[in-house]
């Protein structure tokens, strides 16, 4: 590389470290809203954290980083730069073209109203009552709309829904999701027939007998331990707290994450645990040498939802974890578990059954609650779905596709805080994830034949060591779906997935 060139590149990079330490501090802020933050600091803390987006924005458009960027394209030596150079080039300028189209003004009402629309679907949420959200809702998609309306040009993308959908999984369209997702649809309802032909019905008692949330706390523990997940020893990158929604938030050496307890539903902190940690370890295993780089990050929001399902399910819910585990949780919880055997815990962890949550939805159903999602934001951004007619079209949704009846829109619409946080588009990824997931389970199953063996032993390590090496170390240097033909050998098909839905619940099930 000549002096001028790598004196840009070196710039270059120089910038895109400033941006990634600004972005690590406002995902602290975020953080610190949902976990700690009093009440009263709502309308601050909308304002400080509109403060930093705008400040984020003005670094990553400053005429300087365009210049910069020129000059490394227009330079003779750009050809003979390696790959991971010129993808750190080509994802500099993507991000450098679509921000500079946005205006400031723009940025700092969507991340101003992000905080508060939150603010106020937790209180909307609690009180049952949609119209107290409905105007913050509006906003946000007019905002998002507004935003997906200047991304379309500088994207090349045919509808503002696929601007949008950009953003979170490159590359991907409503119409390649929509084949993709019929797919998936017509094999999971083959899945479910199928379960409920075998007139198997697990008790799942076992799941609400109550569980002291003190208590759960130590299953937590249990488990970021068996991840590998590290919260207590002096070079811990991690931590865990409570909050209404679980997530995960951080940056390569401090990566934290959240869960709820419910006494009368022990599991479900249990596996929003395993899910968080599967999230977190991606981020924590991304390669050092690539820190504050644009390809030190993680592939895309479908690649992670992949990583944080795989460790949640196909870990976390397979017979030969619980084989290990299940010895485990009855000493931590004694007498709610006395006396279960193995194959009854399995059966009812993995219970099929329609339901109205989408967090607590079995891997079989949880398909279809992301499908609904997705029709009807794509609809929202056509125009064929208006803010007032959203709680009635997610009620006749859930009715055709799950059979349950919404009686509140706390447990409908409101259920989720995406829409409040302005994240249309992320949806897809958490069903697009799973699809990813079955396809490198298959060559996990190839490459690793004695994966499952391990696990019964309480052995995450060779599970997690091909995870790091074929998806965590390889960062953003590929495009998702390129990255899953790379680790796979394959182009995108449900058809693993299915398969081992279709394995798996056939051993429980009986069929």
């Amino acid at each position: 590389m000549n002096t001028n060139l790598q004196k840009s590149y070196d710039e270059l990079l120089g910038e895109a470290k400033e941006l990634a330490i600004l972005n690590s501090t406002m995902a602290l802020v975020g953080w610190d809203m949902e976990t700690k933050m009093p009440p009263k600091a709502l309308n601050l803390r909308s304002q400080q954290i509109a403060q930093l987006g705008l400040m984020g924005h003005k670094m990553l458009t400053d005429p300087r980083v365009g210049k910069t960027i020129e000059s490394i394209e227009k330079d003779p030596g750009y050809v003979d730069m390696d790959q991971f150079q010129r993808r750190n080039v080509y994802l500099a300028r993507k991000a450098y073209d679509e921000a500079t189209k946005l205006p400031e003004e723009l940025v700092f009402e969507t991340a101003k109203q992000q905080t508060i629309a939150v603010g106020v679907w937790k209180k909307a949420k609690a009180a049952k009552d949609y119209q107290m959200f409905r105007p913050d809702l509006k906003k946000m998609i007019e905002l998002r709309q507004k935003a997906a309306d200047i991304l379309m040009e500088v994207k090349g993308t045919k509808t503002p829904y696929d601007a949008l959908l950009d953003t979170f999984e490159s590359k991907m369209t409503a119409d390649k999701i929509t084949k993709v997702f019929e797919t998936m649809r017509l094999g999971l309802i083959d899945v479910m027939k199928s379960v409920e032909k075998s007139g198997f019905k697990p008790d799942t008692s076992i799941l609400s007998r109550s569980v002291p949330v003190e208590v759960q706390k130590k299953i937590s523990e249990a488990a970021m331990d068996f991840i590998g997940y590290d919260t207590k020893s002096l070079n811990a990158g991690g931590r865990l707290d409570e909050t209404e929604h679980p997530f995960t938030n951080g940056y390569y050496d401090d990566v934290r994450i959240t869960t709820h307890y419910h006494e009368d539903r022990w599991p479900s902190s249990l596996y929003s645990v395993m899910h968080e940690g599967g999230h977190a370890i991606y981020e924590q295993n991304l390669p050092q040498a690539w820190m504050y780089q644009p390809i030190g990050s993680a592939a895309s929001f479908g690649i992670h939802e992949s990583q944080s399902r795989f460790v949640e399910n196909m870990v976390g819910h397979s017979p030969e974890f619980l084989s290990y585990m299940l010895p485990h949780l009855k000493r931590i919880v004694v007498k709610p578990l006395r006396g279960v055997k193995l194959g009854d815990f399995v059966a009812a962890v993995n219970t099929v059954e329609p339901s109205k949550i989408r967090i607590e939805a079995d891997e079989v159903t949880y398909g279809l609650h992301i499908i609904i999602r997705f029709e009807m934001e794509r609809d929202i951004f056509a125009g064929k779905l208006k803010v007032d007619e959203l709680p009635q079209a997610w009620n006749e949704k859930y009715d055709k596709y799950l059979g349950v009846e919404i009686e509140n829109d706390s447990e409908g619409v409101m259920q989720d805080t995406h829409w409040a946080s302005g994240l249309f588009g992320y949806f897809p990824s958490y069903a697009l994830g799973n699809i990813y997931g079955g396809m490198f389970l298959k060559k996990l199953r190839r490459d690793v034949p004695t994966w499952k063996k391990e696990l019964r032993k309480g052995n995450f390590q060779p599970v997690k060591g091909w995870l790091v090496e074929n998806v965590h170390q390889k960062g953003n240097l590929y495009d998702p779906a390129d990255l899953v033909k790379e680790v796979t050998g394959e182009n995108i098909t449900v058809k693993p997935f299915i398969n081992y839905l279709d394995k798996k619940y056939g051993k429980i099930y009986g069929f």
